[in-house]
């Protein structure tokens, strides 16, 4: 068994970017929304009862389509990479009855995330620490599901991202990744396209994103077997309606222009996502797959 990789002691500038976005916003965003800083699920027919139900709902699908048992007692060790304020890892710990680890770079969201699992009575069964997805504090082996909703987008090495989540899951233990991409390169994207991506990264602090086809092409490197990938973006766009109808209220207006500068840059960045996803440039991507046995490398 290899050592996990040792963490810089030192952010990178990028890194501290996205931890004082985080630190920013997580307040003002879960006194709008609640626990779930993700997505939602409207289904082709692009309805649901609210946000908050949909967003639960995005959880659901997510699991019944990469096959995690509906039951109880499986899986019984998760890690949940980008966990914000400890939404799914809660939601997940309190439906597996299992042992749960989020990891995030915000200090704010780690703290909130730990307070919340106390409230829920779930803090002898769930921690929260921060931690860099490149290089986690973890050894081989340790997790029987990995589980990254909407961090994939933020990693400045999607490579090294999927090794790392590799490297922890349990041999036949499931990795699950739900991340914003682009369309196919294929066309190449146009100069109107990668200026619409550029303009998003530097508003909500992207490195780059990839197409899912891409995402496939690193994880076929992978000891993964049974790999699979889908694109739910018509099922979760309308999410962005709602987000601009929240953003409308004028307490709302006013903690996004209180909270801080780099919050408002990700308010600025709602129109790039709707447009993103109404000409097909922006995509939702899952992919799924299970770590081989020894006995099957």
């Amino acid at each position: 068994m290899t050592s996990p990789p040792s963490a810089s002691s030192v952010p990178s500038p990028f890194t501290e970017r996205i931890q004082v976005f985080y630190d920013e916003s997580s307040r003002l965003w879960e006194q709008v929304w609640g626990e779930h800083m993700h997505h939602g699920y409207y289904g082709s027919e692009g309805r649901a009862g609210s946000p908050q139900e949909a967003q639960r709902i995005l959880i659901e699908k997510i699991l019944e389509w990469g096959s995690v048992p509906a039951s109880e007692s499986v899986p019984q060790s998760i890690l949940d990479v980008g966990c914000g304020i400890g939404g799914s890892t809660l939601y997940l710990a309190g439906k597996y009855r299992a042992r749960a680890t989020g990891i995030t770079l915000s200090p704010v969201q780690a703290a909130r995330a730990a307070a919340r699992a106390a409230t829920a009575g779930l803090g002898e069964h769930v921690r929260f620490q921060v931690a860099d997805a490149l290089a986690m504090p973890f050894a081989d082996d340790s997790f029987d599901l990995v589980w990254s909703l909407e961090s994939g987008e933020h990693m400045p090495d999607k490579g090294q991202f999927l090794q790392e989540c590799c490297r922890v899951l349990k041999p036949g233990g499931r990795l699950i990744v739900a991340t914003w991409c682009h369309r196919p390169a294929n066309p190449p994207l146009t100069p109107q396209e990668n200026n619409h991506l550029t303009q998003l990264y530097q508003l909500y602090h992207l490195p780059y994103v990839i197409s899912l086809s891409e995402y496939e092409a690193l994880a076929q490197a992978l000891p993964l077997q049974d790999l699979q990938t889908a694109d739910w973006s018509q099922a979760v766009a309308p999410f962005w309606d709602d987000v601009v109808k929240s953003a409308l209220n004028p307490q709302v207006l006013w903690g996004i222009l209180t909270a801080g500068w780099k919050t408002v840059e990700g308010a600025m960045a709602i129109p790039l996502m709707m447009e993103g996803y109404r000409t097909g440039l922006i995509r939702y991507g899952l992919l799924t797959g299970v770590k081989q046995t020894e006995g099957q490398r």
